[in-house]
C-alpha cells in the first residue's frame, strides 16, 4: 500500500497539475487515511514568477526540496536532476514517486526512481505527438516505458498505451488535473492591467502565444505569420503575451503594428481573464487548448501536429499549421460565425485529482 509520495515539478505548469493532487491527498489524510508526500522542485526551469506570490496565488505549498538542477542542454539538465534526485531519493524514500507531464524532469525522475527499484506513476500517461523532433515526446515515450501507473486524461492517450503494450489494470483513466486548477481558480481571474489599458471589450480581441522553435526561430516565418494574422483580424487588437526568447526575436525583426500590443508574460489568473472573453486564441502550446475548450474559446493551433487530439475532436481546438497561409481561411470561417462550438472532454470536471488519490490509497 502507498503511504508515501514523492511528487515532481520541474516547470511552473508541472506545478498546476500537481496542486490539486496535493489537495486531493492532504483531504484525504484528513479524513483519516494513511497518506503523505513530499513536493520536489527539480529547479529545471528558473523562472522568477515562480516566487512566493506564484505558490500564494494558486494555492499550492512551497516545495519541501528545491534540486536547483536547471541550465545546460537537453543532456546536461537530465544528468544533474539524475544525480540530485538520486540523492533527494537515497536521503528520503518513499513508495512511489508521481511524475506530471513531459518535460525532462518528468524522465529524468522517472529514471532515477526505476534504478533504485522506486514505483512510478505518470500523470497524463499516453500522450503522443508522433514527432520525434519534439524533446517532449522523447521525455514521454522513455518515461511511459518505465512508468507502472498511468493516469490518463482521454480514451486517445488509453489507447495510445493499450497499443503499446501496456496492460489494462495499470491504466487509470481519471481526467486532467489542469482543468481542476482551471476551475478553481476561475472566479479568481483577475483583470490584467492592459484591459482598461487598451479599453477592451469580450470578444472584441484577439490573445497569441508563441514560443516553439517551428515559429520562432525563423525570423522571416515569424514575420510573415504575424502579418498574416494581422491582416486578417478586422481591426480587433492582437494582445501577444511575449516569452523573452521570442521578445529579443521580433525586436531584431522589427515587428510592430499599431494593432500589435506585445506585453509582458502574464501570471496564470491574468492570462485567463483574457483567454476566457476573446474571440480567439492563437497558440502553439498543448496546455492553452485544453484550457480554451472548457472555457468554449475558439483556438487555432499554429503547429503542424498535436499531442491533444481531443481538443480538435471534441473541443473547440484546429489545428492550423505553422504556414502563414492557413490564416486567411481558418479567420474567415471564425469571423463568419462558422467555428464549431465544441464540447468539453469526458471527466475534465475538477474531479480529477481526488480520483487519482483513491486510486493511489489501493495501489
Amino acid at each position: 500500500m502507498i503511504k508515501k509520495l514523492t511528487l515532481i515539478a520541474g516547470a511552473r505548469p508541472n506545478f498546476m497539475k500537481i496542486a490539486p493532487i496535493i489537495h486531493a491527498i492532504k483531504a484525504a489524510k484528513a479524513q483519516g487515511k494513511e497518506i503523505d508526500y513530499r513536493l520536489v522542485h527539480t529547479g529545471q526551469h528558473y523562472d522568477k514568477k515562480m516566487s512566493g506570490d506564484f505558490f500564494e496565488q494558486l494555492d499550492i505549498p512551497e516545495p519541501h526540496a528545491n534540486l536547483e538542477a536547471g541550465g545546460g542542454s537537453q543532456a546536461e539538465q537530465t544528468a544533474n536532476i539524475m544525480v540530485r534526485f538520486e540523492q533527494e531519493l537515497l536521503a528520503h524514500p518513499t513508495d512511489l514517486v508521481l511524475v506530471v507531464g513531459d518535460v525532462t524532469s518528468t524522465m529524468a525522475c522517472a529514471i532515477t526512481a526505476q534504478k533504485l527499484h522506486t514505483r512510478v506513476a505518470h500523470v497524463e500517461g499516453g500522450i503522443r505527438s508522433n514527432d520525434w523532433t519534439m524533446p517532449e515526446e522523447i521525455n514521454r515515450l522513455v518515461t511511459d516505458a518505465i512508468t507502472n501507473y498511468f493516469f490518463t486524461t482521454s480514451e486517445i492517450a488509453n489507447t495510445n498505451l493499450r497499443n503499446s503494450g501496456i496492460k489494462e489494470e495499470s491504466i487509470f483513466y481519471v481526467g486532467n488535473t489542469m482543468i481542476d486548477t482551471l476551475l478553481k481558480q476561475r472566479p479568481r481571474f483577475t483583470k490584467p492591467p492592459i484591459w482598461d489599458a487598451l479599453n477592451l471589450e469580450d470578444r472584441k480581441y484577439l490573445v497569441m502565444t508563441l514560443h516553439r522553435p517551428a515559429n520562432v526561430d525563423q525570423e522571416a516565418q515569424l514575420k510573415a505569420l504575424i502579418d498574416e494574422i494581422i491582416a486578417h483580424t478586422q481591426d480587433l487588437p492582437l494582445i501577444f503575451p511575449v516569452h523573452p526568447r521570442t521578445a529579443k526575436i521580433l525586436k531584431n525583426i522589427g515587428i510592430s503594428h499599431p494593432r500589435l500590443h506585445m506585453v509582458e508574460p502574464l501570471s496564470y489568473l491574468e492570462f485567463n481573464y483574457l483567454v476566457e472573453r476573446a474571440k480567439v486564441v492563437l497558440t502553439d502550446s498543448g496546455g492553452i487548448t485544453e484550457e480554451t475548450t472548457v472555457m468554449g474559446v475558439p483556438c487555432m493551433t499554429l503547429r503542424d501536429n498535436t499531442e491533444r487530439p481531443e481538443t480538435i475532436t471534441q473541443g473547440t481546438n484546429e489545428l492550423i499549421g505553422t504556414n502563414p497561409k492557413a490564416i486567411a481561411p481558418a479567420m474567415e470561417k471564425l469571423f463568419s460565425g462558422q467555428w464549431k462550438a465544441g464540447s468539453i472532454p469526458h471527466l475534465w470536471d475538477g474531479k480529477t485529482a481526488e480520483r487519482i488519490v483513491e486510486h493511489l490509497l489501493t495501489l
